[in-house]
């Protein structure tokens, strides 16, 4: 736990001499855990990450340069990072050796005045269940996972909660204990279970994505950066702008290819099947006022100028730059008259 030693030893500095002292990483392996650490400054938000249920990571697959879930992230945004990556499937971060290490951890992070905490499913899991022992001032969370104790939930009757229950759920840190921790609880509320995991943090505000699922779509929100931008802005500001927020999923909705992984989800339910043909046919004629409102912003005299500049020289490329400048403004006279002179 080497961590803690220099966090103890770190402590005795001056705040200055504290600051001096960063950069500061290193891992540490705790029994079915690894942990890996970015101190940058001390000015800057701590940032806690825990890993999803997906990242199956082995003890053989760890070396110098292994990144757990949201570490790289937290870099990228220069602020103080702590990510906590669970080793093996069945794992919720319920090992006695990690538990010591994180009430150890908390009574050493003073110089840190704001603490985030960033996870997603099993992730978000263990975010809830620790905020408070880390003092945690902001947490955002997808997909809710509340607990898996089977008296508090016993909603809850997916195959992940029978295999979790090889592990204490009666003990400490088994349940959600935001503590003082306001923020964000993002997820789908039309999955059953988790709206009523969703409803046990009252506290948080929810933002709600309708298609999002539970883990079903998670490699394709990733696959147009949805989970990280809405990060990147819950790292960067404390905050989500949630009109921005709002927008992206409305952006995420006119993607065709949403629809079809949806009902291919959904395809053994003639019910829903019916309602998303329903909402795909609405928001069809929704996109394409979408279109055509963005349209009437666009300034494609640029593309015309460039186009006019280098007719001569380079007709073909002037021809395309008018073809693309076409296709954004179609039934523009300008662009139609100079693409008659140059064809």
């Amino acid at each position: 736990m080497k961590l803690l030693y220099w966090l103890d030893e770190w402590l005795t500095n001056s705040r200055s001499e504290q600051q001096a002292q960063l950069p500061m990483s290193g891992g540490d392996l705790l029994d079915n855990v690894y942990v890996k650490y970015n101190f940058v400054d001390v000015n800057k938000p701590l940032l806690f990450t825990f890993s999803p249920a997906g990242t199956n990571v082995q003890e053989q697959d760890l070396h110098e340069d292994f990144a757990p879930w949201g570490y790289h992230l937290a870099q990228k945004q220069q602020v103080n990072v702590i990510s906590f990556q669970h080793l093996g499937k069945s794992n919720w971060f319920r090992s006695r050796n990690l538990i010591f290490f994180l009430e150890q951890l908390a009574t050493l992070l003073e110089p840190f005045t704001y603490r985030l905490g960033y996870g997603l499913s099993r992730g978000g899991f263990a975010v809830g269940a620790f905020a408070n022992l880390l003092q945690l001032d902001q947490v955002l969370l997808f997909h809710p996972v509340s607990t898996k104790n089977q008296k508090t939930a016993p909603w809850d009757d997916r195959s992940s909660t029978e295999i979790a229950q090889q592990f204490d759920w009666e003990g400490d840190y088994h349940d959600l204990d935001l503590g003082k921790a306001k923020g964000y609880i993002i997820y789908d509320p039309t999955n059953r279970i988790d709206r009523l995991h969703a409803k046990r943090y009252p506290e948080l505000t929810h933002l709600r994505v309708f298609g999002m699922g539970h883990g079903t779509h998670a490699t394709y929100l990733n696959k147009f950066g949805f989970y990280k931008q809405v990060a990147v802005d819950f790292i960067r500001n404390q905050q989500i702008d949630i009109a921005q927020f709002r927008q992206q999923t409305r952006t995420l909705r006119f993607k065709e290819d949403y629809y079809k992984r949806l009902s291919k989800v959904n395809s053994s339910s003639e019910h829903r099947l019916g309602l998303l043909s329903k909402a795909h046919n609405i928001l069809i004629d929704e996109k394409e006022e979408h279109v055509q409102e963005h349209q009437a912003q666009i300034d494609v005299q640029p593309l015309i100028d460039i186009a006019i500049r280098h007719q001569d020289e380079h007709p073909k490329d002037a021809i395309k730059l008018l073809e693309m400048a076409q296709q954004l403004v179609p039934n523009d006279p300008i662009v139609e008259h100079k693409l008659r002179q140059l064809l």
